[in-house]
């Protein structure tokens, strides 16, 4: 992955897009459904689109929101729908119309108060605290693209369990939304919008008050404060600031929201690896201007614009990445600072995830549920209360309350980075310290993820591969030891390759959302033996779409 040489610098005026321009053509651009990057496409995180490109416009909402109408019905759902947006620019304009279409249908829908911006794990805890006193059943949509550039879009559903919609409620979706583009949206039920919000179906709510008063049954709150640790905070210009100033005022932390500005340009923002503005927190060169901080503040941490991501900033470790920060939570949360969670609960990894995790669940006698790439795989496991925590090394995790009751089915970061804040107070160290003796203790991990350009009918052949017809049998001179196309620990379809040796591994995906596929690799050997790995794994990924 080649890196942008302005990368890590600040945008410039020629880097922002014209938010009128995107507003318009969100209402005036009409998608061809008969075009397939024009349809509704629901990958692991939802819908998601351009504007300009016609792939997330008011045609899209009005049909995706009127498919999700009538999958309640079909599903009896009839409790209240929690619906929060971030501050990406297409949110609040899809949230419109969005309501628009909810009011028609007489859905009972709980919009932020004062028009707010709500986070994505502020969604998922009011429907389960909605659902957990039994009655009608609550669900939800977050209108976020999550930590992606400005210009874009994205719509995401979430069922009564809190977490993100499982394969057949998103396939259902976006099978019925597309019917409607085919048809015409002059077929959706709609009011406007001052009609919506005079009716009886939309109601204000308060999603940030609850949230953060209920803080301190999952996160050590007290144990923060009396530390009196110097934090700063950068929600990116994203949904947390509200909670971040509502945890000042109700705890009294020693923390400075450094950026409290919300600009849906994100002009403020340094630009990512390839030049573009992303609000990625675990990207080095996104957060740079939190990590020039680092040295001022005991930790530090951001969130993206929906706040189901968290970014660690150390004075000795810097950005720290997010695969050793899931391994330090890990350790700290089942090493025995959760004392009245059960013992058999299990730690939720994704497949590409650090084997880092697996050695320290070793060591601490747990065991691993390794899954595909998705959060939607580890939200029965939290709802149930059989997994402890879920993480994605994409830097997107949650885990249990302290009585090891659910407290998110999504992710959920604002309680990682408080937690980062926990363990610093805690243990008197930091989390990379924490990290850096784990290395000590069980090797250091050697990590890379490489992307690169792929067509449908290429990352179709990716999807498809047999390992039966694969002849391999040594990986960058280590014997193979398994080679998979289903995950562990659910046997669900990777919808790639993972090929394991006895220290580093491989695997291979197309993207959901981007004509990409992509390249995970580890070694707990040496960096050039990682250069090996990829090297070996690029090569069969040739020979596949040649």
């Amino acid at each position: 992955m080649s890196i942008d040489p302005r990368a890590g610098k600040p945008a410039s005026n020629e880097d922002l897009v014209d938010i009128p321009a995107l507003i318009s053509a969100y209402y005036s651009l009409k998608p061809d459904a008969s075009i397939v990057s024009e349809r509704v496409t629901f990958g692991t995180s939802g819908h998601r689109g351009k504007a300009f490109k016609k792939s997330f416009n008011e045609a899209h909402i009005l049909a995706v929101t009127q498919a999700t109408c009538e999958y309640r019905k079909k599903e009896g759902i009839d409790g209240p729908l929690y619906i929060g947006k971030d501050s990406h620019a297409l949110s609040t304009p899809a949230q419109i119309t969005a309501i628009e279409v909810l009011a028609a249908n007489n859905i009972p829908t709980l919009i932020a108060e004062e028009n707010g911006y709500t986070a994505t794990p502020q969604v998922s805890f009011a429907i389960l605290e909605h659902n957990k006193n039994g009655g009608a059943q609550a669900d939800g949509i977050i209108i976020t693209p999550s930590h992606n550039p400005p210009e874009d879009g994205g719509f995401k559903y979430n069922p009564p369990n809190g977490g993100p919609a499982d394969v057949d409620a998103t396939s259902w979706i976006e099978n019925r939304a597309n019917e409607i583009l085919i048809e015409g949206v002059d077929s959706v039920a709609r009011v406007s919008y001052d009609e919506a919000l005079k009716s009886d179906a939309i109601e204000t709510f308060d999603y940030v008050t609850p949230y953060v008063e209920a803080l301190v049954k999952v996160v050590d709150m007290d144990a923060i404060v009396k530390s009196g640790i110097h934090i700063g905070v950068d929600p990116l210009g994203g949904a947390s600031v509200a909670v971040y100033e509502k945890i000042n005022e109700i705890y009294g932390l020693n923390m400075d929201i450094v950026n409290p500005y919300i600009d849906p340009t994100f002009s403020f923002m340094t630009l990512d690896h390839d030049g573009k503005i992303r609000m990625d927190c675990s990207s080095p060169y996104a957060m740079a201007s939190l990590v020039a901080l680092k040295d001022k503040y005991d930790i530090a941490f951001g969130n993206d614009a929906d706040s189901d991501r968290h970014g660690i900033v150390t004075p000795t470790g810097g950005l720290m990445n997010p695969n050793h920060y899931l391994s330090v939570a890990i350790g700290y949360l089942f090493g025995g600072h959760r004392p009245n969670w059960n013992k058999g609960l299990k730690i939720g990894k994704t497949l590409v995830s650090s084997g880092m995790i697996d050695r320290v669940a070793e060591d601490i006698d747990a065991e691993v549920m390794e899954v595909p790439v998705g959060f939607k795989w580890f939200v029965d496991g939290l709802h149930e209360g059989t997994l402890g925590f879920g993480g994605e090394e994409s830097a997107g995790a949650s885990f249990l309350r302290f009585d090891g009751s659910v407290w998110s089915t999504d992710k959920d970061g604002i309680i990682l980075n408080l937690l980062a804040a926990e363990i610093w107070a805690k243990m008197g160290k930091s989390p990379s310290i924490i990290y850096a003796e784990m290395e000590e203790k069980f090797g250091r991990s050697y990590y890379k993820r490489v992307d690169a350009p792929a067509t449908v009918e290429q990352k179709a052949a990716i999807k498809a591969i047999d390992p039966a017809k694969l002849s391999l049998s040594t990986l960058a001179g280590e014997a193979v030891e398994d080679i998979l196309t289903h995950a562990k620990g659910n046997g669900a379809a990777i919808g790639g390759l993972k090929v394991v040796s006895k220290n580093g591994w491989f695997a291979m995906r197309p993207s959901g959302t981007e004509d990409i596929y992509k390249i995970y690799a580890e070694s707990f050997i040496s960096q050039e033996h990682l250069e090996l790995i990829l090297e070996e794994a690029q090569a069969l990924v040739a020979s596949l779409l040649d």
